[in-house]
């Protein structure tokens, strides 16, 4: 695991944590600087960070904090508190 990859873990733990204590801007300039991380050094976010962020608002998802989960017709939808919907098939 490169160097990168593994800053980009630690914040985005750093981001669910900023999240579940209600600091929704610290939690947003985390996963904006993971973000930059993943451009600058050309290496992919992991599929939970892609998943569990919001698009629009760039905030760590965190279920029954500020996001809700349903199962619907072969897909998952997430929303976030902003307005933003993800959905994603089954795994």
């Amino acid at each position: 695991m490169s160097i990168a990859a593994e800053r980009i873990e630690r914040l985005f733990a750093l981001a669910k944590e900023a999240t579940a204590d209600g600091e929704f801007d610290r939690s947003r300039e985390y996963v904006r600087l993971a973000r930059r991380i993943a451009e600058r050094n050309r290496c992919g976010l992991p599929r939970a960070f892609k998943r569990f962020t919001c698009p629009r608002c760039a905030v760590a998802l965190r279920p029954g904090v500020n996001a809700r989960v349903r199962l619907q017709d072969g897909h998952v939808a997430i929303s976030c508190d902003c307005g933003a919907i993800k959905r994603y098939p089954y795994d």
